[in-house]
């Protein structure tokens, strides 16, 4: 069984003082997914998530921003730097960052107080490309992440991933990873040949890494073969020198188990050789998040 880097999981702790996860309040609808009561407990972290990831051959997760609506998104940093410390859990992070806003240097600058910290996520990336209104303020943001080696890992759906591509050519040296594969709304062949063809193109950036993540997202009801020709896109696409797995978890838990997804993806990569396998579960998102092995 070869070793998994997971590079996508999710934690909170609705006691924590000073943080909050809008998305998990008791009325929240989730903007994709809608009813997502199903994981909505008063806490997932490091021990949750071993307690059902430790018979699945992963050796190393990596955070990503989940404290939407926090005052402050370094206080999530500091939250998950302690956790690691104390379970070892999570052993890389990204974090959020306004990066458009007159304070993205101050969070960054905060952020990087964690030996842990890779990287940016903000959600306000997409609608600006696909409003075509990334200010200047977010370009020098894009400008510092790429000074500083961190990872800027995008959402970005296939319309407006023309604009991405367009980001990318501009920051040639800013490692840009995308998210969930594009984050597919549908599963129809009209959608998959649209979001074929533009993730095709996205490829062709060499700066650009896939995250096969969130799989079963927009396919509730999924089987190993529905998901297939998904995965194997992306690895065709981006080779496999440029495509890392993640479980989206617990919120791929609404649809699946843990050892599941990762047992499907060791399948998606088992027709590549020995070398290359490892690249794509595990080598790439060493490389990529610069964990530690």
């Amino acid at each position: 069984m070869l070793p998994i880097v997971d590079t996508h999981v999710h934690f909170w702790n609705h006691k924590h003082p000073e943080l909050r996860w809008d998305w998990l309040a008791p009325d929240a609808v989730h903007p994709i997914l809608g009813d997502i009561d199903g994981i909505k407990s008063e806490a997932f972290d490091a021990r949750h998530l071993w307690a059902e990831a430790r018979f699945a051959g992963v050796t190393h997760f990596v955070h990503v921003q989940a404290a939407i609506g926090s005052p402050d998104p370094v206080t999530e940093t500091h939250w998950l730097t302690e956790m690691a410390q104390t379970h070892g859990i999570p052993h890389g992070i990204v974090a959020h960052a306004d990066l458009g806003s007159a304070d993205a240097a101050r969070q960054l600058a905060g952020h990087q107080e964690s030996p842990l910290f890779k990287g940016v996520r903000d959600f306000a990336a997409e609608p600006a490309l696909a409003a075509g209104e990334l200010s200047a303020e977010y370009e020098r943001s894009l400008r510092r992440l790429a000074a500083h080696d961190l990872v800027f890992d995008l959402d970005c759906e296939f319309p407006n991933m023309g604009a991405a591509g367009a980001l990318a050519a501009r920051h040639p040296d800013l490692r840009i990873v995308l998210e969930h594969f594009g984050y597919p709304r549908r599963r129809d062949d009209e959608y998959f040949q649209a979001w074929r063809s533009a993730l095709t193109d996205l490829a062709k950036h060499e700066n650009v890494v896939c995250k096969i993540s969130g799989l079963a997202m927009t396919d509730p009801l999924f089987s190993r073969e529905s998901l297939r020709p998904w995965a194997e896109h992306c690895l065709e696409s981006f080779g496999p020198q440029r495509c890392m797995v993640g479980s989206n978890w617990p919120v791929d838990r609404l649809f699946s188990s843990y050892d599941s997804i990762m047992d499907c993806y060791r399948d998606y990569a088992s027709t590549l050789s020995p070398d290359e396998q490892r690249a794509v579960l595990s080598g790439n998102a060493l490389d990529v998040y610069r964990l530690a092995s």
